[in-house]
């Protein structure tokens, strides 16, 4: 997932239904959204991430990445997928989201193109919705579980790069910040550690983690709690004044796979974040790495509960959203 990179001004339009009210939200999604105006919607999107699947592996870590920048940040509305006008610098253009590789995007245009080519879904199947199931289609493609992905979704009216500074998590969190961040949506200790799993896949650039491997600290230029063989590959593959565009395997193990060996690497101090290796060096949460470590299915159950609870942030419905005819532009 890369990383992903609300506060107070958009805290109360964003989370306020999904924390006070979360039943409400529940209510509009369902898993059977679609079952009369479009009832092959699954199939026609996952046939699409497969083809895309087969052309490059980027699709898989690309479309789960957006899915995340886009909840957290107006929720889960496709705003991250807006292209900004002359008017308007919009949420894809914030340099938090710069690094959003342009597969992820590729893939919910022609997910979308291919459902409005069936006259029966044309102009049916929100932007939103085809993401959340691009999503879904990803994490079972590189082994992860399958689940039923809860839809209704409409499109946001609103993307402004604006909105985007201050409501993504950074490489340098702690758990508390991390903790705040992930609640301000609804979300707790537990589902934020699961979703942090997402970096089983995809990789990074050298500049989001550089501060650890090569002046942490005056006393300790390498962060101690780096493994110090991978800190060691690390400031190899990444040295001072590399390339910025190089990319780093965020899971140097099993890095195409969707498994638990990310929690088996904090275990041996190889999270490539400081907000990575946080999850294992803080007590509060070290006990819920190390069943996770230990136990695939239980984390697996997590994150499936984590990732439909994301998938329910900010939603919009009646006058808040529409559906639209191009993903990328408002109606």
């Amino acid at each position: 997932m890369g990383h992903l990179q609300v506060f107070i001004v958009s805290f109360l339009s964003i989370s306020c239904v999904s924390i006070f009210m979360p039943n409400l939200v529940a209510a509009q999604l369902k898993t059977n959204f679609y079952a009369q105006t479009c009832p092959n919607v699954e199939s026609i999107v996952r046939n699409v991430v497969n083809q895309k699947f087969k052309q490059t592996f980027v699709t898989i870590p690309a479309v789960l990445r957006l899915f995340f920048h886009d909840c957290f940040v107006e929720g889960c509305d496709a705003s991250v997928l807006i292209a900004s006008t002359s008017g308007n610098t919009a949420e894809k253009d914030h340099p938090d989201n710069l690094s959003l590789a342009g597969d992820g995007f590729d893939t919910v245009i022609k997910a979308k193109a291919a459902v409005d080519a069936i006259p029966s879904c044309k102009n049916k199947v929100s932007c939103a919705d085809i993401l959340a199931l691009a999503t879904r289609d990803v994490i079972q493609l590189s082994g992860g579980p399958g689940y039923a992905v809860e839809l209704g979704r409409l499109d946001g009216l609103t993307s402004k790069s604006s909105n985007v500074g201050g409501n993504l998590p950074k490489p340098t969190f702690n758990l508390d910040q991390l903790n705040t961040m992930f609640a301000s949506h609804g979300l707790n200790q537990a589902e934020m550690i699961a979703l942090s799993a997402a970096h089983t896949l995809g990789f990074s650039h050298c500049d989001q983690f550089s501060n650890r491997i090569f002046n942490f600290s005056p006393k300790n230029p390498v962060d101690p709690s780096l493994n110090k063989t991978y800190a060691a590959q690390l400031q190899q593959m990444c040295p001072k004044n590399v390339d910025p565009r190089i990319a780093i395997n965020m899971d140097p193990i099993t890095p195409r796979a969707f498994d638990n060996v990310y929690f088996q690497n904090l275990q041996k101090g190889m999270g490539l974040f400081t907000s990575d290796q946080v999850l294992f060096t803080d007590q509060r949460s070290k006990g819920t790495v190390d069943l996770w470590a230990s136990n695939s299915k239980v984390f697996q159950t997590a994150f499936v509960n984590a990732m439909t609870k994301l998938g329910r942030v900010g939603v919009k419905t009646g006058k808040n959203g529409n559906i639209r005819i191009d993903c990328g532009a408002f109606n």
